[in-house]
């Protein structure tokens, strides 16, 4: 064999053998968090994280819903998922980046604007949106909070998927306290800001 050629066919192959590529499952249609125009705070975790380590993103697009892990990570299409809890038990992840919790969200203008607490003797008479994740018991920490207080008969369910046909799926419930169809509601902390 000509030693240029097979001098040429070992640089390609150690080149190819160097590139790295970092394949991350993200929901195509989840801001704050990310989308494939790559606009999420998540989205931009993922491109610091490639360039330190030299790798060029490809990207695994799945819906953030039930069974996603099942059928990207656990199937092997993607190297990492961001965003996902640090207590999920079946991962190994990495040390919180950030924490959030559940906001109070009402019209500036309103006298529900000053809720700060479940506790709030206001709330019985309130109107109050929750998202809500579904029938089996797994629903949002500030459902069980409202329930535990009796005031199943105030929440206006809003899923916690939201509207999937829309470019920003979860913002019903903000959009519902804005046009006055719920007084006040309990949003996760990123939806809500």
């Amino acid at each position: 064999m000509n030693r240029w050629l097979l001098f040429a066919l070992l640089v390609s192959t150690c080149a190819a053998a160097n590139a790295r590529e970092l394949r991350v499952c993200a929901d195509p249609n989840n801001l704050p968090f990310s989308n494939e125009k790559r606009e999420g705070f998540e989205n931009a975790i993922v491109e610091l994280l490639a360039r330190d380590l030299d790798a060029k993103v490809e990207y695994v697009w799945w819906a953030q819903r039930r069974g996603a892990l099942r059928n990207t990570l656990n199937a092997g299409r993607c190297d990492v998922v961001p965003g996902i809890a640090s207590s999920m038990e079946m991962l190994a992840t990495t040390r919180p980046y950030y924490r959030g919790t559940y906001m109070f969200v009402a019209r500036r203008d309103s006298p529900w604007s000053r809720v700060a607490t479940f506790d709030d003797p206001r709330l019985q008479k309130a109107t109050i949106g929750v998202q809500l994740v579904g029938d089996d018991g797994a629903n949002t920490p500030p459902a069980h909070s409202l329930a535990r207080r009796g005031m199943v008969g105030n929440v206006r369910g809003f899923t916690v998927y939201g509207d999937y046909a829309r470019p920003d799926p979860q913002a019903a419930i903000v959009d519902a306290v804005a046009d006055r169809r719920v007084d006040i509601a309990v949003v996760w902390g990123p939806t809500a800001g």
